[in-house]
């Protein structure tokens, strides 16, 4: 059972920014892609951004630019830095992770598609007034 626990959400006006973390065990750095999901109230979760575990990374178009994923292998902590906040932002934000079925090929990428995770925290809250 892979444990994952985030922190970091709160209330923010727009422009403004916040750093969301995820504590993770630490074998999840080894072989797992892992990633930033968000949900809104009456959307679809949507992935945001995920790091593989050489490190490459991916955005959804919504967030380029402004979000940053990166994870401290030494910390075992994920991290997303928010910029740039804007009121369409505000959602749940959740950390994932998964094997990476892939690991150890040329070629090892993630995914922000949720249906390739299989473990989730339980969500911190990201409000963004205007």
């Amino acid at each position: 059972q892979v444990l994952l626990a985030e922190s970091g959400g709160g209330s923010v006006q727009a422009g403004g920014s916040l750093r969301l973390s995820c504590a993770a065990p630490d074998y999840t750095y080894s072989n797992y892609y892992m990633g930033w999901f968000r949900q809104a109230p009456g959307k679809e979760r949507e992935g945001v951004a995920c790091i593989a575990s050489e490190g490459e990374t991916r955005y959804a178009d919504s967030v380029k630019g402004r979000f940053t994923i990166s994870k401290d292998n030494a910390e075992n902590t994920l991290y997303l830095q928010m910029n740039s906040l804007k009121p369409e932002d505000t959602a749940m934000y959740y950390c994932a992770a998964d094997p990476s079925p892939s690991y150890g090929s040329d070629y090892d990428p993630c995914t922000t598609d949720d249906a390739d995770y299989g473990y989730w925290g339980q969500g911190t809250q990201v409000t963004v007034s205007s």
